[in-house]
């Protein structure tokens, strides 16, 4: 008698644990990683028409979804580009500068991915410039996908954590709140140059 109930007691034991071990590996998974994610494609100059200064023919909006938005190494690597490529230099790590902000709800050309990659790829008028043919369009896509997160636009699992060197009084993108970004007016007549 006491045999059975020390096999059963392991039985029970040994159907316990492997319960156990099935719960504990389906709750480890963060994320999914695929490294080969499509790049969308909006064509050219696809995006609300505010300006008469903006190059290229008006087109509709087409609304795309930016993969890279829910992916930890791609935000990561969108955040080195935006230093590799010194658009801090004017948007001061995206607080503002010379180039607009990017961490607050005021965006003048949109927060939607399709737009922002569209003020990358075209420039808008009054200093940003073009990067057409530069950036190719998969970095592009990531440093879009940062951009947004910088206003908390995207996973909050997802979203970069701090430098090494620790910027101080700069909020890391992964704690920062979501705000709803709002579109602005076009820039006062006054504040556009002749």
């Amino acid at each position: 008698m006491t045999k059975n109930n020390g096999r059963m007691r392991s039985a029970s034991f040994m159907a316990f644990s492997a319960a156990f071990a099935l719960i504990c590996i389906g709750g480890c998974q963060r994320e999914e990683r695929p490294f080969r994610v499509a790049v969308p494609y909006i064509g050219p100059q696809d995006g609300p028409r505010l300006s008469t200064l903006q190059p290229g023919p008006e087109m509709p909006v087409k609304h795309v979804r930016n993969d890279y938005e829910d992916n930890a190494w791609v935000l990561s690597e969108g955040k080195r580009l935006f230093q590799l490529y010194n658009c801090s230099g004017c948007h001061f790590n995206g607080g503002g500068g010379m180039g607009p902000p990017l961490m607050d709800q005021k965006w003048i050309y949109g927060s939607a991915p399709e737009q922002i990659f569209s003020t990358i790829m075209e420039g808008r008028p009054n200093g940003m410039p073009s990067f057409r043919g530069k950036i190719p369009d998969q970095q592009v896509w990531q440093i879009a996908a940062y951009v947004r997160s910088m206003s908390g636009l995207v996973p909050i699992d997802a979203a970069t954590n701090r430098n090494d060197d620790i910027h101080p009084g700069v909020q890391p993108e992964n704690s920062r709140k979501n705000v709803v970004p709002l579109q602005s007016s076009i820039p006062p007549a006054a504040e556009m140059p002749l």
